[in-house]
């Protein structure tokens, strides 16, 4: 495209589709209806309310978080494939707020799922009374997250800022951008690995390890994909994204679907095969409830569903470049990481396997209204940075 073409670019030709609306409407519908049943449940099982509610929290903060560390992703290797989706994920990132207010319900729950908050507990163990001292209590369980959140929020605030300013400025605010990427990396996947630890390892406060934030990072980094990749797809159906969505990106995402299912793996066997070996009963503990009790079957479906199928599947070129597989794909590896991280939450407070309705309706409840904002935030965004070093690329004819 020659450079009189990229002056001639409007805005309004790149606009997200109408369409979307619809979708805000009925997810909106979704959370409100999901909501009425999850409190009428949760009035009469308080218990298993607060364990779907730490679940459903974590899963949507997830997405934001994964969506928040593909952008830093996308300023550090300037890849084309992230331009296509760069406003899907900003519209991801700006949920941070809601997830924010969401924590505080959390912080209410903390006596009644945290061993180390309850004082009758703490008074007869001493590991309890050295983490009570040293590191967490309730009050710096709620400082914590003020500091995660404000790292987390901040990051996204500067990208959303110097991306706008980018429509504008051009290469000035890309140069900004790509600044802040590399330190704001590091902060993110600390922020994240130290969430993790009070939020959901400290459940069990006995057991340790030193790799668990990772295995979180990379499950959100897949859950944010995934819901970005059908997205794109959805949008796909209407101008501009039908124009953009060339098959090469689809084929980008699935080999970074085939990535993150390879590092999760890997993660997630080290450190089961250390602990093992290391033959140490309190880390060994930890498994042995996930491989009894019913919970061995979900661990089984978690190896096969999470490994096995999508290696193999996503080893395909032509199923990655096809939108409807890829769809399918992404919506599968979606319900692995939900699975995933209801493995990793709840046999904390039962060791048989046991579903409760709430434990689908919460995250149904609080996913309609995560997705009603998500999509109102996509709502009226030109869903292609027109000044980007590499938007002329993207819009090559040749390159399609």
């Amino acid at each position: 495209m020659s450079d009189h073409g990229m002056q001639q670019l409007n805005a309004s030709d790149f606009v997200t589709p109408v369409a979307v609306e619809n979708i805000r409407r009925r997810s909106m519908v979704v959370g409100v209806v999901a909501t009425i049943f999850a409190a009428i449940l949760g009035m009469r099982s308080p218990d298993a309310f607060h364990h779907a509610y730490l679940l459903a929290f974590m899963a949507w903060l997830g997405v934001s978080l994964g969506a928040l560390g593909l952008l830093l992703i996308i300023y550090l290797t300037n890849g084309r494939w992230g331009l296509v989706i760069r406003r899907i994920l900003e519209a991801a990132v700006r949920n941070l707020w809601m997830m924010a207010l969401l924590f505080l319900p959390l912080y209410y729950f903390v006596p009644k799922m945290y061993v180390w908050a309850k004082p009758e507990e703490v008074a007869k163990n001493e590991h309890l009374q050295f983490i009570a001292n040293h590191y967490l209590t309730q009050q710096r369980f709620l400082l914590h997250a003020a500091v995660y959140f404000a790292v987390w929020i901040g990051l996204s605030l500067l990208l959303t800022r110097y991306s706008r300013e980018e429509d504008v400025e051009g290469n000035r605010s890309h140069r900004r951008l790509k600044f802040l990427a590399a330190p704001g990396a590091i902060l993110f996947a600390f922020a994240v690995t130290f969430a993790a630890i009070d939020w959901v390892m400290s459940l069990d406060p006995q057991w340790t390890s030193t790799i668990y934030g990772l295995i979180f990072l990379v499950g959100q980094l897949m859950s944010a994909l995934c819901i970005t990749t059908v997205t794109a797809v959805i949008l796909s159906r209407y101008k501009p994204m039908s124009e953009l969505l060339h098959r090469s990106y689809l084929h980008d995402y699935g080999k970074l679907m085939l990535t993150f299912t390879l590092l999760w793996s890997y993660f997630s066997f080290s450190q089961w095969l250390i602990m093992w070996a290391g033959n140490l009963p309190d880390e060994i503990t930890w498994y042995w409830v996930r491989l009894h009790g019913g919970w061995q079957y979900v661990s089984l479906f978690i190896a096969l569903g999470g490994f096995a199928f999508p290696f193999l599947v996503l080893l395909s070129a032509q199923l990655k470049k096809d939108p409807a597989r890829i769809v399918k794909i992404a919506g599968w590896l979606i319900v692995v990481r939900f699975v995933d991280l209801y493995w990793l939450i709840m046999p904390n407070f039962s060791r048989r396997f046991e579903l409760h309705a709430l434990d689908i309706l919460v995250p149904l409840a609080m996913g309609g209204f995560w997705l009603a904002l998500f999509f109102r935030n996509l709502k009226g965004q030109v869903l292609l940075p027109l000044h980007a070093p590499l938007t002329r690329a993207v819009l090559e004819p040749a390159h399609e």
